[in-house]
């Protein structure tokens, strides 16, 4: 049995492919200071993650990486109810999120904006259906 809340290798967006197909041919909308970009797939699992921080708005790769983290910690805490949607309804999804603010955000930020981003992504899955 797979770990509820983990965020294991295969459900984040490593393949070169699948991240430019993503920025080409998905959509995206904002959430806050979080651009969420997102495509709907064939294959793999039903929902991969990635996260990442302008080096233009943050030049130390200390502060990038600090918001990767607070950025991949709360979508693993909040992702279960769209994992189980897209269970449901037989989609796959690839979602990137890009932290588009000038300042380091605090956890609590990250972790509201995050859980309207996947508010905002289950109901784009119940459109498509």
């Amino acid at each position: 049995m797979a770990k509820r809340f983990g965020l294991g290798k295969e459900q984040r967006v490593k393949s070169r492919k699948v991240i430019e197909e993503l920025f080409n041919g998905g959509k995206s909308f904002s959430s806050g200071s979080i651009r969420v970009h997102y495509l709907f797939t064939e294959n793999g699992p039903a929902l991969q993650f990635g996260a990442g921080a302008s080096s233009r708005n943050f030049k130390k790769s200390v502060d990038r990486n600090k918001i990767k983290r607070r950025l991949r910690e709360a979508w693993r805490l909040q992702k279960l109810p769209l994992t189980e949607l897209l269970l449901q309804q037989n989609h796959k999804l690839a979602v990137f999120f890009i932290y588009s603010g000038k300042e380091l955000p605090d956890y609590k930020v990250v972790f509201d904006s995050t859980g309207r981003a996947i508010g905002r992504l289950e109901k784009i899955i119940h459109a498509v259906n």
